[in-house]
C-alpha cells in the first residue's frame, strides 16, 4: 500500500520518502529475531515435559507465536522486505499459524487503511460493539477471534465470499487460498493423529489459544478510545513502550506514523514517529495505562 493517506503542507516529505526505503537485510534480521524466540519459547515448552512449568511455558511460546501477526502485518503492505518473493512467502507462513490468509487479509486491511474509524466502511469495526466490560473481557479471551476465524474460513472455503472489500474478480483467488488453508490443517491434524504425537498441540494449538488475548489487548490500542474523525494522525494511538515489546510487534507501537505514511517499513517507524511527533494526537505511555483508559471509559456490564 504505497499511497498517501496524510496530507499536510507542514510535514517533511522528502524525509518521509527517504525512510520509505525497504531493506532485506534488516527484514531478515528481525525475522531471525523473531524465530530465534519461537526456537527458544517451543524449547522451553519441551523442557517442561508436561510438568508445573508446562502452562506459563505454554503461555510464552503463545504469545511469540500469536505476534507473527507482526510481520504477516509487515508483509501484506510489502514493507518487510524489499523482495517482493519475501515478504509474500512470509505473509503466507505467518497467515497460516494465525488461521489468517494473507490475500484475505492483505484485502481486509487495505480497506481498514482507507477507511480507519469509519463506521460504515472500516471492517475493524463490523464486528460487536465493545460497549460493556462483560464485551472488552470476552473480547480479549480471544474467543470470537477464533469463532469469526473458523467460520469465514469455512465459508470462503465453500465460494461464499460476500465481502464488500473484496472485488468480484479477487472471489476465486479467496476460495482457493481458504481451501488450501483447510486442508493444510486437515493433512496436519491426521499426521498428528496417525503418528500418535502431540507436538501440534503442545508447538502450536494450545500455545496460540493461550497467547491471542496479549495480541488482542494491543490491537486493542491501536484505535480504541481515538477521535472518529479522518486524521489519520488523530484516529490511530502511538503507544510509548519497553524495547523488547517493539521487537515483538516489529515497532508497530508507533501506529500513527504507520497510518498517516503505510509505505514506511517496520523499521523506519521510529524516526518517521520523531518527524511527526509534534503532530500526532494521541500518544500513550505504556499498555497499561491504555487498557485502564479503555476499562475506566467502559459501563459496567
Amino acid at each position: 500500500m504505497d499511497e498517501e493517506v496524510y496530507c499536510n503542507p507542514g510535514v517533511d516529505k522528502a524525509a518521509l520518502k527517504t525512510l520509505a526505503a525497504r531493506s532485506d537485510r534488516k527484514g531478515l534480521l528481525q525475522l531471525l529475531g523473531h524465530a530465534g524466540l519461537l526456537i527458544a519459547t517451543g524449547g522451553l515448552v519441551l523442557l517442561t515435559e508436561g510438568g508445573p512449568w508446562v502452562f506459563p511455558a505454554l503461555l510464552g511460546h503463545g504469545i511469540a507465536l500469536v505476534f507473527l501477526f507482526s510481520p504477516l502485518h509487515e508483509t501484506i503492505h510489502r514493507t518487510a522486505f524489499r523482495s517482493r518473493g519475501l515478504n509474500d512467502v512470509l505473509a503466507r507462513l505467518c497467515g497460516a499459524a494465525l488461521l489468517l490468509p494473507a490475500d484475505y487479509f492483505r484485502a481486509f486491511h487495505f480497506q481498514h487503511h482507507r477507511f480507519t474509524q469509519d463506521l460504515q466502511r472500516d471492517p475493524e469495526l463490523a464486528g460487536p460493539a465493545l460497549d460493556s466490560r462483560g464485551a472488552y473481557l470476552f473480547h480479549v479471551s480471544g474467543l470470537p477471534y477464533w469463532r469469526e476465524r473458523v467460520a469465514t474460513l469455512w465459508r470462503h472455503a465453500i465460494g461464499r465470499v460476500t465481502e464488500d472489500f473484496i472485488a468480484p474478480r479477487q472471489r476465486a483467488l479467496i476460495v482457493g487460498e481458504a481451501r488450501r488453508h483447510l486442508a493444510a490443517y486437515g493433512l496436519l491434524a491426521g499426521l498428528s493423529l496417525a503418528s500418535g504425537s502431540d507436538l501440534l498441540l503442545l508447538l502450536w494449538v494450545f500455545p496460540v489459544l493461550l497467547g491471542q488475548p496479549a495480541l488482542r489487548l494491543f490491537l486493542l490500542a491501536e484505535h480504541t478510545g481515538c477521535p472518529r474523525v479522518s486524521d489519520m494522525l488523530a484516529n490511530s494511538r502511538t503507544t510509548l513502550t519497553n524495547r523488547a515489546l517493539q521487537m515483538l510487534c516489529w515497532n508497530m507501537n508507533r501506529h500513527s506514523a504507520h497510518h498517516a505514511y503505510p509505505a514506511t517499513p517496520f523499521h523506519a517507524l521510529p524516526a518517521a514517529d520523531d518527524l511527526l511527533a509534534s503532530r500526532v494526537k494521541v500518544r500513550s505511555r505504556g499498555y497499561g495505562a491504555v487498557q485502564r483508559e479503555i476499562w475506566q471509559g467502559l459501563a459496567k456490564s
